[in-house]
């Protein structure tokens, strides 16, 4: 009775707009700021969308046409158009952030709050994944058929799986149609998934990056944290509205500026940046079943954390060989996506086959740790 009546305490909180009033810790950095960046650039997302959806034709003979439509004769279409595009890869930027901090400071210890935010991650993922194919550029067409045909991997059922997915034998007209419905309704899942993140992340509280699990040293959000949420989102809109207006298209590819051919299938297929991690671990194995179970291991991994990690290692022993292995990691992923965007060539493909390898070995580690931390408790 007492924890649901808490629970509906912390609902009002947020209904009624209390968060101001929520305490935490003194010590929080900017690295902090990427949660409320989030919830910002998602609404931005979902604003943008909307508009280009009134605009958008979902047929494979109008949709490329619909989107140069857009741009040329629409009134700012070219503005909503880039902010909604470039929107995702500051989107994916600001989450993968706001995932490293949680790592780093231990906050996977927050079973539900962290198991929400990977939720959010994945929604993300297939919302943006489907939102690239919109277009029907070239890179849209042959990225929809790789991905697609990724679930005929699956024995038995696979290939029915996959044209089922497709709506014929090819990927078509109900192919695009379905991903457009899909497009638009997923990111409303993913609002919901976000209350649900925020009402978690109210009932435990934050961490905070002394690892220290202290309930005196706290203040109120308002207005110590607020104007450092305001500052951070007022230096990430100048810097987003300049690539807006400057470098619309530096994150796009050239070949989804060429109307989609299935006849003809582009040099170098990739997905957009924010995927080129998990795509260089899927083509590093040659086994197709193997390749897409890593494909989903290096993500899903991020669900298993709570279970198998229960330690804080920023206030133990253990903490400098933890902060080399988490900056070893970023420096693996960032390594991962460059060599996704390079041809698949030697030496790219040794490179990918180490350093997926790698990837995965930082979580045995992590696990490593933490046993070896209880035996010497």
């Amino acid at each position: 009775m007492y924890i649901s009546l808490r629970k509906h305490d912390n609902i009002m909180k947020i209904v009624n707009g209390s968060l101001v009033d929520l305490p935490s810790p003194s010590s929080l950095s900017y690295f902090w700021n990427f949660g409320s960046l989030l919830g910002i650039f998602l609404f931005f997302q979902i604003i943008t969308g909307l508009f280009l959806s009134m605009q958008f034709s979902g047929s494979v003979i109008l949709s490329f046409d619909s989107v140069i439509h857009m741009i040329r004769d629409v009134n700012y279409g070219w503005l909503l158009r880039v902010m909604h595009a470039n929107g995702a890869s500051f989107f994916f930027l600001f989450m993968y952030i706001h995932m490293g901090r949680g790592l780093y400071y231990g906050s996977y210890r927050f079973k539900k709050t962290w198991l929400s935010g990977v939720t959010i991650l994945l929604l993300s993922m297939a919302t943006a994944f489907l939102g690239y194919v919109l277009p029907w550029g070239q890179m849209s067409f042959w990225a929809a058929t790789v991905i697609t045909n990724l679930l005929s991997a699956i024995l038995y059922i696979g290939v029915m799986l996959v044209e089922w997915v497709w709506g014929g034998f090819s990927v078509g007209n109900p192919t695009l149609t379905r991903f457009f419905a899909f497009h638009f309704i997923l990111p409303f899942v993913v609002l919901f998934m976000v209350v649900l993140h925020l009402l978690f992340l109210h009932e435990t509280g934050s961490g905070n990056p002394m690892g220290l699990n202290s309930s005196y040293d706290k203040v109120g959000f308002h207005p110590y944290f607020s104007i450092k949420d305001i500052y951070g989102m007022l230096v990430v809109l100048i810097v987003y509205l300049l690539i807006c207006m400057e470098f619309p298209y530096i994150f796009m590819d050239v070949e989804n500026f060429i109307p989609s051919n299935p006849m003809v299938t582009p040099v170098h297929i990739q997905p957009e940046w924010y995927f080129l991690f998990a795509y260089t671990i899927l083509r590093s194995i040659s086994s197709k079943i193997g390749g897409v179970i890593a494909l989903m291991m290096s993500v899903l991994v991020l669900d298993f954390l709570p279970f198998f990690l229960k330690h804080n290692f920023r206030s133990n022993a253990f903490y400098p060989f933890m902060k080399i292995l988490f900056w070893y990691f970023v420096i693996n992923w960032v390594l991962l996506t460059w060599i996704g965007a390079c041809e698949v060539d030697y030496p790219f493909m040794q490179m990918g086959m180490m350093f997926s390898i790698l990837y995965f070995l930082m979580y045995v580690m992590l696990w490593m740790f933490g046993e070896v931390q209880d035996m010497f408790n």
